[in-house]
């Protein structure tokens, strides 16, 4: 039998150990300096001049012909709300939504409506706050169909998905209490916004997949109707920088037409139940 070679296997042994040492030396520079990239972009991110909302757009308006059947169209949630990058109420998605309306347009048709058009969104909104702009939308006439946009402050924010999707779910659930028909557009594509450098543009994205996702459950829960931005128009914010307005954050108004051509269908079949009302 052989005898074995100590002298070897204490040089192997050393040899590994201190391989074991260099690759944890390695990984846990990497992981620091890892950390400081992201927090670095996080910074940079933060601290960018982001567009702000146009004081000058009506957060009311009057869309389509004289006559036609009335909708109380009414948007809820955060700066897509109220159309952060456009300086024309026509280029908001609200104001989008509001000419396809009126126009018939959608798989619902129906022919023309006229459209009376309000949000109460709050740029900055995170899902806790909707529960005062809910209250603010039922106030006076009430109106036929909501639109909550928000989601994308949850992620900014760190607020875990679940949470988040509690606080929208109970919003939903007031309006439909008030005989409101709701239509949500989950957190969009936060991977297709060009303020947020990579890595840390990934990472946002997948946080807010997994917001939206918890989002879908909690609206259907509450009866309300789901739209999947991330999903529908995602694609489109990463192919072409022209969707996203000069901050490279907030919807252009063509990002906006964008996200209403997505929203129509569902808003157009809420629409149409209100017929029937």
């Amino acid at each position: 039998m052989t005898g074995l070679d100590t002298t070897s296997g204490t040089a192997t042994y050393g040899m590994a150990t201190r391989i074991a040492r260099g690759a944890a030396v390695t990984l846990l520079a990497g992981t620091v300096g890892g950390i400081a990239l992201l927090a670095g972009e996080a910074f940079v991110a933060r601290n960018r001049r982001y567009a702000r909302p146009e004081l000058g757009l009506a957060l009311r308006s009057t869309v389509g012909r004289a006559g036609a059947p009335p909708l109380r169209l009414v948007l809820l949630g955060d700066s897509a709300a109220l159309g952060v990058g456009v300086d024309r109420a026509d280029d908001t998605v609200g104001g989008q939504l509001a000419r396809l309306l009126s126009e018939g347009a959608g798989p619902a048709g129906g022919g023309e409506r006229q459209v009376w058009l309000s949000s109460v969104g709050v740029s900055g909104s995170r899902s806790t706050d909707l529960a005062t702009q809910v209250a603010r939308a039922l106030l006076g006439e009430r109106p036929d169909v909501a639109v909550i946009l928000v989601g994308a402050n949850d992620v900014v924010g760190l607020r875990r998905p679940g949470e988040a999707a509690a606080y929208l779910g109970a919003a939903v659930r007031r309006l439909r209490g008030a005989q409101v028909r709701v239509v949500v557009g989950t957190c969009p594509d936060l991977g297709a916004v060009r303020a947020i450098a990579p890595p840390l543009r990934q990472i946002a994205g997948w946080w807010g997949r997994q917001t939206a996702r918890a989002q879908a459950v909690a609206v259907l829960e509450a009866g309300g109707a789901v739209v999947d931005l991330a999903a529908e128009t995602g694609p489109v914010f990463r192919a072409d920088a022209g969707t996203l307005c000069h901050d490279g954050y907030h919807p252009s108004a063509d990002g906006y037409r964008v996200w209403a051509h997505a929203l129509l269908p569902a808003v157009a079949r809420a629409a149409a139940g209100t017929r029937q009302r």
